[in-house]
């Protein structure tokens, strides 16, 4: 019975971390060209750079997509689990929270909160951030599909993470809001909404 089980199994090769960096890395770009080369870049991109919030905005994605892709790629392997991973991930998002409620204290305050949302914008931002976040889901759930995660609905939320926040990334070069509570709050639900994805679906189309 175990011989009849097992005839058709083929072996997992050990994943590669570098070439799946590699790979990552030029999508991103690629990516990231692709969506500047339509025009989008944000028209006051100038004066954005000399505001502190601008960057806490595009270095907090950063960090989020870069900690997010390490802990997916290190799950997909079977000796690794990757809560300790998400984990860390959590505690780097709770600092850059932090740090953007001071910085919006600092400079807004806490008037006028339902107006800063500018919620036709925030849908926009809902919809835009979900479809950048479709390459790297499909690009690491292949990935995860060709590993041998353990653990599968952890490395799920891996990729989710990693991808919601790779979006939002790229997404940044456009949103002209650098208002700390519009980013919280509508970067927070887009990332939540493709995670929940992600969570849901990879681990149904897993190898194993």
């Amino acid at each position: 019975m175990i011989d009849t089980l097992t005839r058709d199994l083929r072996p997992v090769a050990r994943p590669r971390f570098g070439a799946q960096s590699l790979i990552l890395l030029l999508l991103a770009v690629v990516e990231l060209a692709g969506f500047l080369a339509l025009g989008t870049i944000r028209p006051d991109i100038g004066a954005a750079l000399g505001r502190a919030a601008f960057w806490w905005k595009m270095a907090g994605l950063a960090v989020l997509a870069l900690i997010g892709v390490v802990v997916a790629l290190r799950s997909f392997s079977p000796e690794s689990s990757p809560r300790k991973g998400l984990r860390r991930w959590a505690l780097a998002l709770g600092g850059i929270l932090f740090a953007g409620t001071v910085l919006g204290v600092a400079g807004q305050g806490l008037e006028g909160l339902a107006a800063r949302l500018m919620w036709r914008m925030g849908i926009e931002c809902l919809t835009v951030m979900t479809i950048l976040s479709v390459p790297p889901v499909v690009a690491l759930g292949y990935m995860m599909r060709q590993g041998a995660p353990t653990d599968h609905p952890a490395s799920a939320a891996a990729v989710g993470v990693a991808a919601a926040a790779w979006g939002a990334f790229i997404f940044a070069f456009h949103c002209p809001s650098d208002d700390p509570f519009y980013i919280v709050v509508w970067y927070a639900l887009g990332c939540a909404a493709i995670t929940l994805l992600a969570r849901a679906i990879l681990p149904q189309i897993s190898r194993w």
